[in-house]
């Protein structure tokens, strides 16, 4: 009743998230090449044959980056929506392409993948959680506010990443054009350090063990920052910088409610507005 986890990447040059058990995998998101992909994992002692699906939030460069020769060289199945793949504008083998809908549970191997739509300036973005006898593994980025389907599946999970993409001071102050920043802070763009805060201090379950804080802006947030911010409210749970250019370290996540009663995971059908 556990999973390991890692951040291969996470920021705007790029995001890879890791989620297994001991025999089988996936990745949310290919955003780093597929050379870099390979060394990240092997450096954690994992192996890129363990991946048995990638799994694509959306079709911005930084998260689809590396999918065709990963898909190419590996063939490893890319579960993506027929909007998100048209507007990738690369071509994929169809034997390896498996689209999905939101809210029909997918299973790779032992592990069963949940989709959700999110709030995100893409064609057909969607968020992720994967579960393994108990154990659930959010991956919540790219989101311009926490609606009601990240709400409800972060309430379920014993681990989370979940975006900390800007602190509102450094973004107002900052050099960007007004288009630019309006775009980031708006309904459909990221979450802020204090957006990030409050979904964690009003929604976190008790049994969340790990926290991993991602995509930061390189330009409007630092890891100092956010790790000042979150380490104040963190109690038990540990909290992780995902950074940019390198791996986190593996984590194992288990449940800590082994005797008792678990949440049931939602797969109501919400509206995003």
């Amino acid at each position: 009743m556990s999973l390991f986890v890692a951040s291969l990447n996470s920021g705007s040059n790029g995001n890879c998230y890791y989620i297994g058990n001991s025999e089988e995998a996936v990745l949310v998101d290919g955003g780093i090449s597929c050379r870099e992909t390979e060394k990240r994992l092997k450096r954690l002692g994992l192996s890129i044959k363990r991946v048995k699906a990638i799994f694509i939030t959306h079709e911005h460069g930084d998260h689809i980056h590396g999918v065709p020769t990963l898909a190419k060289k590996h063939k490893i199945p890319i579960y993506i929506t027929e909007p998100t793949l048209r507007l990738a504008g690369f071509k994929l083998d169809e034997k390896v392409v498996m689209s999905f809908q939101p809210y029909e549970p997918i299973q790779v191997g032992s592990l069963v993948v949940h989709a959700f739509p999110k709030n995100h300036d893409a064609g057909d973005p969607h968020s992720f959680m994967i579960s393994h006898e108990g154990v659930r593994v959010g991956v919540f980025t790219d989101i311009g506010f926490a609606c009601d389907h990240v709400i409800r599946h972060f309430q379920q999970c014993h681990a989370a990443f979940l975006e900390s993409n800007y602190d509102d001071d450094m973004l107002t102050n900052g050099s960007y054009p007004p288009a630019l920043k309006n775009r980031i802070r708006g309904d459909k763009g990221h979450l802020s350090n204090k957006q990030a805060e409050q979904l964690f201090l009003e929604h976190r379950p008790e049994f969340m063990s790990h926290l991993f804080l991602s995509h930061l802006s390189r330009n409007n947030n630092t890891q100092k920052i956010v790790k000042d911010m979150f380490s104040k409210i963190a109690g038990p749970t540990t909290i992780v910088v995902a950074t940019r250019n390198k791996e986190t370290a593996l984590y194992h996540i288990r449940n800590r409610t082994v005797g008792r009663p678990q949440p049931t995971i939602e797969v109501q059908q919400l509206s995003l507005f």
